[in-house]
């Protein structure tokens, strides 16, 4: 008898066992599908936030590759630049370049008058504008005296302008009518025969009323604080505290009473559509495009507008409807740093066709700036190199040898065990606190120059050791038995085995290792921060122990700055920075498989 009758229960019927049995293999391979499907959207996930976050770099950062320079025509004069009068070089370098360069820029708008106004305009170019004309000169001394074509850089803000529009000049309205000026230059009038300026002036009474809608939440704000304060009052006993609460609720009830007097203005002005109304800072910018020149409006009724003439006109003829337009800066002068008259100098410049867009080479050949357009990597790309070179010639070699010593050589006993424990537990420490050895060690005890590539590469070695240790641990390893056997069957000594055999084998991986450790050098931050090397360094570093930064602190610093132009600065450093790691790392992938065909 057997146990399943013994026990009383009744054995499965082979169709039974076989439903089961489908059942199970149904579960199983809808498991799988489920696992699969997991791994899929996981990596559709990282496929995306990577994309997300390369877009991002690169949209903020591939205009950096090019700069504005602006074509001006300059007069060498003799005076100014050959002080000596003998054409040398030595004379030639003391010259003043400052003002022929100045005057060749104003030149180009000859009806900029007044040393306010002209340095508005002077505003709009670099100050390295003067060391191009410097330059020139130097290379030709035969340009003295000459009037030669230069360009120069334009200023960080208006660099922005150019590239990006961030001041947009956009047509405000279609016009109908002929407009006639009163004038060329100065506060002039337009009349128009139609009511062309009438969608200027709605615009305006809309924003008026906005901003009495504005002061009428802000009174129901005070009020709720005056009655908090008043409730409170009730219930406090301290003349201080009373005074206090006294003196703010005095305060808000003459908050209130101004603000109800602005809104009786305001909106006594709105209740008046054709009146004519004045436009001030705090408002969307427009302007008249007229007989070849531009008006700023200052005010404005249905079919006038009185305004101040920024680019001069040509005449004061009558211009028909198509020969004029009204134009608009949508963003209010005041939320801007460039100035309704800069805008539209460079845009004349622009129409002029005196503004390019070069290669920026600058960004390549130069150190760190004050000055965004004058602002390079090259100081930090000299810096990092330094600085990996003293990484890898230190930590390569003693890498290596340690990881052949605690693979081939070691006792294995308690003191080895600890060893390798603390090894791979400094391949987890948090990078400052190599940063915080090397300042303790290298600069406080050691007295190693603050901010030298000897000392950031001494601090990345300490950083990147664990690393090299345990990639050529695990190279190691991973070479079979038999070829040690085989070698020291052939009567070669256990050295010669590893150097001979073993170590070649295993050279791959410990390469791989290393680049990866060098390429975590490349990107690290921290531990250079705390050795001093944020420090501005504007000269290429010229040696080991020159003061020097690397490209990420490089990135850090321009991070921090508050000029807009070192947005799309940090986001190239950014991508010339990733460049670099992912050729280390296609380099690391290059040489395992070319060493890798001799296994």
């Amino acid at each position: 008898m057997t146990d399943a009758t013994a026990n009383g229960t009744t054995p499965a019927s082979p169709d039974e066992v076989s439903k089961r049995v489908h059942a199970s293999l149904k579960r199983r391979y809808a498991a799988e599908k489920r696992f699969q499907l997991y791994g899929v959207v996981a990596i559709g996930l990282a496929l995306t936030f990577l994309f997300i976050l390369f877009y991002d770099i690169i949209s903020k950062g591939y205009s950096a590759f090019w700069q504005s320079h602006v074509t001006i025509e300059v007069e060498i004069d003799p005076g100014e630049v050959d002080p000596q009068g003998d054409r040398s070089l030595d004379s030639l370098r003391d010259g003043s370049y400052r003002g022929i360069t100045r005057d060749a820029f104003t030149a180009l708008f000859p009806t900029v008058e007044g040393r306010s106004e002209r340095r508005h305009l002077l505003e709009l170019m670099s100050g390295s504008a003067d060391g191009v004309v410097r330059q020139r000169v130097l290379e030709d001394p035969s340009l003295v005296g000459q009037t030669i074509p230069v360009e120069v850089k334009l200023n960080d803000d208006a660099d922005i302008y150019v590239k990006d529009k961030t001041v947009e000049v956009e047509t405000a309205a279609r016009v109908n009518g002929i407009a006639s000026p009163t004038g060329t230059s100065g506060e002039i009038q337009i009349l128009s025969t139609a009511n062309d300026f009438g969608a200027i002036l709605t615009a305006v009474k809309e924003m008026l009323a906005e901003r009495a809608e504005d002061l009428r939440d802000d009174i129901e704000g005070d009020r709720a604080r005056i009655e908090r304060f008043e409730s409170q009052l009730q219930s406090v006993e301290d003349e201080e505290v009373r005074s206090d609460l006294e003196s703010s609720i005095a305060s808000y009830e003459y908050d209130i009473e101004e603000a109800q007097k602005q809104i009786e203005d305001l909106q006594r002005r709105i209740d008046q559509p054709d009146v004519a109304e004045a436009l001030n800072e705090g408002m969307p910018s427009y302007l008249v495009r007229i007989n070849g020149g531009v008006v700023k409006i200052t005010s404005v009724d249905n079919s006038r507008a009185t305004g101040e003439v920024y680019l001069p006109l040509e005449s004061v003829n009558d211009a028909p409807a198509d020969s004029w337009e009204i134009l608009t800066l949508p963003v209010a002068e005041s939320d801007r740093r460039l100035s309704d008259k800069q805008v539209m100098w460079l845009w004349d410049l622009e129409n002029r066709g005196l503004i390019s867009l070069p290669f920026n080479t600058t960004l390549f050949t130069a150190g760190d700036s004050r000055e965004p357009e004058q602002a390079g990597i090259w100081g930090a790309v000299v810096g990092s190199f330094y600085v990996l070179v003293v990484t890898l010639l230190l930590s390569f070699p003693i890498g290596v040898m340690t990881a052949v010593y605690l693979e081939e050589f070691a006792p294995k006993n308690k003191w080895t065990d600890l060893i390798e424990v603390n090894i791979n537990n400094l391949a987890a420490v948090p990078s400052i606190v190599f940063g915080l050895l090397g300042l303790a060690m290298f600069l406080n005890f050691f007295g190693f120059p603050r901010s030298a590539p000897l000392v950031g590469g001494m601090v990345l070695t300490l950083m990147t050791l664990p690393t090299i240790i345990i990639a050529g641990r695990a190279a190691l390893k991973a070479v079979p038995p038999s070829i040690r056997e085989a070698a020291l069957g052939m009567g070669a000594s256990r050295i010669q085995a590893m150097t001979h055999h073993v170590l070649p084998l295993a050279m791959p991986g410990m390469l791989t290792g290393t680049i990866i450790g060098m390429a975590q050098a490349l990107g690290e931050t921290a531990p250079l921060l705390m050795i001093g090397m944020v420090a501005f360094i504007v000269d290429i570093p010229g040696g080991f122990t020159d003061p020097a930064t690397v490209l990420p602190v490089q990135i850090y610093i321009w991070a921090d700055s508050p000029e807009r132009a070192f947005v799309e600065r940090t986001s190239a450093a950014i991508m010339v920075l990733l460049a670099f790691l992912i050729t280390m790392n296609l380099t690391a992938v290059l040489l395992r498989k070319k060493f890798e065909k001799r296994w």
